[in-house]
């Protein structure tokens, strides 16, 4: 079954249609304060007539960005655009009041003086959401228009110090800003550590904390789920930085907030991290449970699918087992051929291209990793044309981050072939374009496992990795 996030006709099951009748009641009244037929309305707000007719009569429910364009066209001074808020968060399903524990951010403290200043919105954030996969915390994909820059940044510097316990509800157009400034915030972590980027999402993150500890119920849920994308983004952040300790503790909140939340997106994207951090740490068994996870939190989903699959390949390769790698290669691929658009409507951070290159990309790692284990040239080579591919579906332009990984990737599967003439010739070049201190920590644990292998095959050039790959 696929989630149709369009805008329904009716209020849907759950919500209290007494609040959309009371936002009908107070258009009727500035429609006809402005003077104005049913039909002159909706001439001028893009409606048919009876559309305006089911509003008012609360049998229809409004998009905020609808709202928004009829207070501008009425002059309502915001009144119809908060009725609608009222109206969209009474449907809300309620949360049980939240115990100490689970306001707890990941990391104790406030962050320290250094954070004082952090978080200033000087990137360019998106102009609507979805974008890099967050939806809005209050409406999902329906495509919601993300405040300008000079407004962002008044609206986020008034969440981050307002007093939570006089602060007023969180509303659609901070809400915007927060997801907006979120998303700008990640798209710049894939150029590398920025100064400052992980103090500015913790510090939103201990905002929204804030306000939930004193939310009244219909409030609880939209601000859980911007806590789950905080940690959640925080621990990605950290886990680039190699800081995979702190990353741990992030991703394990961030899944407490999204279970609460009912955010399964964020649910899935923290268990495939976790499942990462797990095979980092060389530990098989983790990772391969964490990726079970997957398949419990989104059963029959086939994005969920691919994404399980694909991890559990991954860790199933570290211990040699090629038969169980190769048959969740295959079968995390039989998932692509589902995915389908209405997949990208309920999962927008996973789009049909993106999940490809997801799903080629880890391929490419675990049939590197069961070369490597088996010492198999033959799969090794196979993992060469899996990192092609997922390179042909980055493009020359795109994260250059990325890039820089598949490349030495690349290099790896030549030296698991037996071929480390050709991994040096192609990893030099990559290299000298980056300073040492500039690569990524998932960049540097690859160049250690190439070190390693080409230690067997040629360990003159297996030293001239030592500086680039590290201790």
């Amino acid at each position: 079954m696929h989630r149709n996030r369009s805008a329904p006709a009716s209020p849907p099951d759950g919500q209290q249609p007494g609040a959309w009748r009371e936002f009908g009641a107070r258009l009727r009244h500035w429609r006809r304060r402005a003077g104005l037929t049913q039909a002159q309305l909706g001439a001028g707000i893009g409606y048919d007539h009876t559309a305006v007719s089911k509003i008012e009569h609360g049998s229809r429910r409004v998009a905020p960005r609808v709202a928004e364009r009829i207070d501008e066209f009425l002059d309502a001074g915001g009144e119809l655009v908060a009725a609608c808020l009222r109206a969209e968060t009474a449907g809300l399903p309620l949360l049980a009041p939240f115990g100490p524990g689970l306001l707890r951010p990941p990391l104790p403290g406030d962050g320290g003086p250094e954070q004082a200043g952090a978080g200033e919105p000087a990137l360019l954030a998106p102009a609507r959401l979805p974008d890099y996969g967050l939806l809005c915390p209050l409406h999902d994909g329906e495509g919601c228009r993300v405040p300008e820059p000079g407004e962002l940044a008044a609206l986020y510097a008034e969440f981050c110090t307002a007093d939570p316990a006089t602060a007023p509800p969180l509303d659609a157009v901070t809400a915007h800003a927060l997801a907006g400034l979120l998303a700008a915030q990640l798209r710049a972590g894939e150029t590398g550590s920025l100064p400052g980027l992980v103090a500015a999402v913790e510090r939103t993150l201990r905002a929204v904390l804030a306000r939930l500890a004193l939310a009244p119920a219909a409030q609880r849920r939209p601000l859980a789920r911007l806590a789950a994308e905080h940690a959640h983004a925080a621990g990605a952040l950290r886990m680039q930085d190699g800081r995979n300790a702190t990353a741990m503790a992030c991703f394990d909140r961030a899944l407490t907030w999204a279970e609460l939340a009912g955010d399964r997106a964020t649910q899935v994207g923290t268990l495939s991290d976790l499942s990462i951090l797990a095979r980092l740490d060389g530990d098989p068994v983790a990772a391969l449970g964490y990726a079970r996870e997957i398949d419990r939190v989104a059963p029959g989903r086939p994005w969920a699918g691919a994404m399980d699959r694909i991890s559990r390949a991954r860790a199933r390769a570290l211990t040699g087992d090629v038969r169980g790698t190769v048959r969740d290669i295959a079968l995390a691929r039989a998932h692509l051929e589902h995915i389908d658009t209405r997949d990208e409507a309920d999962v927008p951070w996973l789009s049909i291209a993106s999940m490809r290159l997801r799903v080629e990309s880890a391929a490419a790692a675990a049939l590197r990793d069961l070369a490597a284990a088996v010492d198999d040239p033959r799969l090794a080579r196979r993992a060469l044309a899996a990192t092609e591919t997922a390179l042909g579906l980055l493009g020359p332009t795109r994260l250059p981050a990325s890039r820089l990984l598949f490349t030495v990737r690349a290099a790896d599967c030549h030296a698991c072939a037996h071929d480390p003439r050709a991994a040096v010739e192609l990893l030099g070049p990559a290299l000298e374009a980056v300073p040492v201190s500039a690569l990524p920590a998932l960049v540097g644990h690859e160049l250690r496992g190439l070190r390693e292998r080409l230690a067997r095959y040629a360990p003159r050039a297996a030293g001239r990795l030592v500086e680039s790959a590290g201790p």
